[in-house]
């Protein structure tokens, strides 16, 4: 095809045709949608019947001290979100973390999972078909290899019901995050499964993975990445940055994020996780449902007798620096900018995105404990 000929933005005959057909069904003009930077061929692993793009407003927060194990340094974070006074709210709290000393954060577990669901002929089957697995995990191993080169079986755990069977798998998957190669993956182990112990098939995913969705058996278990961060906040800063102080910090963060959620059975022990989560999947090219996992998590705050000490843990961060909408030009860019873009980078990037989490609740918080939050989102949502 002679691109040379492609109009400004770029589009195909197949793109335009289906723009064309959208306006004339809708009577809507697609000026914006039609306006992007690059070829719909580029598109084409992220989306089916491409006719333009949506644009979201993209923020800038920090710098923001990262005292990880890869993501050592200042950081300037990009955000996407329509959301008025975030940006604020995360850009107050990596100030606050950042003088402070920074975020010391940790990935502790790094597996992705797949959990296929099986039809046993009953208990015993189901069993013998346990067994076979325990029995049999080299050849699981092998099946792996030969579907990846960068994925790794590292366990296969199996739950029975009547005559259900799950065999929940975890995986490494390098810098991916994986979704993609676990399925492809279990799907090969699956008809070894089948052909060796009789067990049937039902689904490659049987919602014991547990994928985008919120679940005690990720809270506790992790999917991803389970990634600790915390940060010891000086008593000046608290009073003189974010206008309040360690006590009322504390007995907001364990009145509304343990009480209340224990109230409600909500498996967000925390303010806001999902906000950082979802301006940052979105502006790295993430996959946006996953920020459901990511909302899960505890945030935990405590007084000493220097000050504030503020932590969170993040059990299921399900995130990638190749792969998936990684390599689209502008998320592209924004993992550029935090110098996390292609292979090696995906712990790293799970380090940032911690301490951002970290950093934006820590701002939530102190805004809460002051009855500041309102007026700020009557102030800038405007």
């Amino acid at each position: 095809m002679d691109r040379s000929s492609l109009p400004r933005g770029g589009t195909t005959p197949d793109t335009a045709a289906r723009r064309k057909l959208v306006e004339k069904k809708t009577g809507v003009k697609l000026k914006h949608t039609s306006s992007h930077s690059f070829e719909p061929e580029s598109a084409s692993r992220n989306v089916e019947n491409f006719i333009g793009v949506t644009q979201i407003p993209l923020g800038i927060a920090g710098p923001l001290r990262v005292r990880g194990e890869y993501a050592r340094g200042d950081f300037f974070i990009p955000l996407a979100t329509t959301e008025a006074a975030l940006v604020a709210t995360i850009n107050r709290g990596c100030s606050v973390v950042t003088e402070s000393g920074g975020a010391l954060v940790r990935v502790i577990k790094d597996a992705m999972t797949r959990a296929p669901v099986f039809r046993t002929e009953g208990i015993e089957h189901g069993i013998l078909v346990s067994e076979w697995v325990s029995g049999n995990f080299r050849k699981l191993q092998a099946v792996t290899r030969s579907t990846t080169k960068h994925g790794r079986l590292l366990s296969a755990a199996t739950s029975m019901a009547g005559k259900t069977l799950f065999v929940r798998f975890s995986f490494s998957t390098g810098d991916a995050m994986g979704m993609n190669m676990a399925t492809i993956a279990s799907q090969k182990m699956c008809d070894l499964i089948e052909l060796e112990t009789g067990a049937k098939t039902i689904s490659v995913s049987g919602n014991m993975c547990v994928d985008k969705k919120p679940s005690a058996l990720n809270f506790i278990e992790g999917r991803g990445k389970t990634v600790l961060a915390e940060a010891l906040i000086p008593e000046r800063i608290v009073k003189t940055k974010l206008h309040s102080t360690s006590t009322e910090i504390v007995d907001t963060s364990i009145r509304k994020n343990m009480t209340g959620s224990a109230m409600s059975l909500s498996y967000g022990f925390n303010s806001h996780f999902a906000n950082m989560a979802a301006a940052m999947f979105i502006a790295t090219g993430q996959d946006a449902a996953q920020v459901v996992e990511a909302s899960m998590g505890l945030s935990l705050a405590e007084k000493t007798d220097g000050g504030l000490y503020m932590s969170v843990r993040l059990p299921a961060l399900e995130v990638g620096t190749v792969g998936g909408g990684t390599s689209l030009p502008t998320q592209a860019e924004a993992l550029r900018m935090i110098g996390c873009s292609g292979s090696g980078y995906a712990v790293k990037l799970a380090e940032i995105m911690g301490s951002v989490i970290l950093s934006g609740e820590l701002s939530t918080l102190a805004a809460q404990s002051k009855g500041e939050l309102a007026a700020a989102h009557a102030r800038m949502a405007r």
